[in-house]
């Protein structure tokens, strides 16, 4: 049986060119759903997850339908391979159904464990880096154990030259004000007119 799903992010936004080229593509039946990428709850998405079965294929318009991010989208068709469920995408060269999608498909799961890897090792650069400054632990004041971790990641990233602002904060799931704060708690002297916000102070 083939499953669609299709979402927008926004209630403004109109599902019906997802629907009809789900409906074209011979789609049994179609979940709807009408939220944010980036939430970590999507009802229809659980739904769907619930009631495919062995042989199902999910059909998306887009692979960014799918998926927050290229691990949760990795995680997501591993989920489905593990229930004998393929994936197609209608507008990306993806069908886990094929052999040739499922290659594609490892490429993208190397790509992800790549960036985890990268993520990690310019953290614990991080780390080495301000230890050697005589920074030995703790965190900023104002600065929870999971955003002084996201700090570190922001602070390597950033130093490393190798993104835009825009990319970082989308990597990282922030805000540029947010990124701005974390970047001033690290010791970094920003000029931007973030930076000298009151709400982005450590302290």
């Amino acid at each position: 049986m083939k499953i669609g799903y299709a979402r927008v992010s926004t209630h403004d936004q109109n599902l019906n060119l997802q629907i009809d080229a789900l409906k074209q593509e011979g789609c049994d039946k179609i979940f709807k759903e009408k939220a944010s990428g980036v939430k970590a709850e999507r009802k229809e998405l659980s739904k769907l997850l619930e009631n495919v079965r062995d042989g199902d294929v999910v059909v998306i318009w887009k692979l960014d339908r799918l998926g927050r991010s290229l691990r949760n989208l990795v995680e997501l068709v591993s989920q489905l391979m593990d229930k004998g469920v393929g994936l197609k995408s209608l507008n990306d060269p993806i069908d886990t159904s094929t052999s040739q999608g499922r290659l594609i498909f490892n490429i993208f799961a190397s790509l992800a464990e790549f960036e985890r890897d990268v993520i990690r090792e310019r953290t614990m650069a991080g780390l080495k880096a301000a230890r050697a400054r005589g920074r030995v632990g703790g965190r900023p004041p104002g600065l929870s154990k999971d955003a002084e971790t996201t700090a570190i990641a922001a602070e390597s990233l950033y130093k490393s030259g190798e993104m835009s602002v825009n990319e970082i904060c989308n990597k990282l799931k922030i805000s540029k004000p947010t990124l701005y704060k974390y970047l001033k708690c690290r010791g970094l002297n920003i000029s931007s007119k973030w930076a000298n916000k009151g709400e982005d102070d450590c302290f």
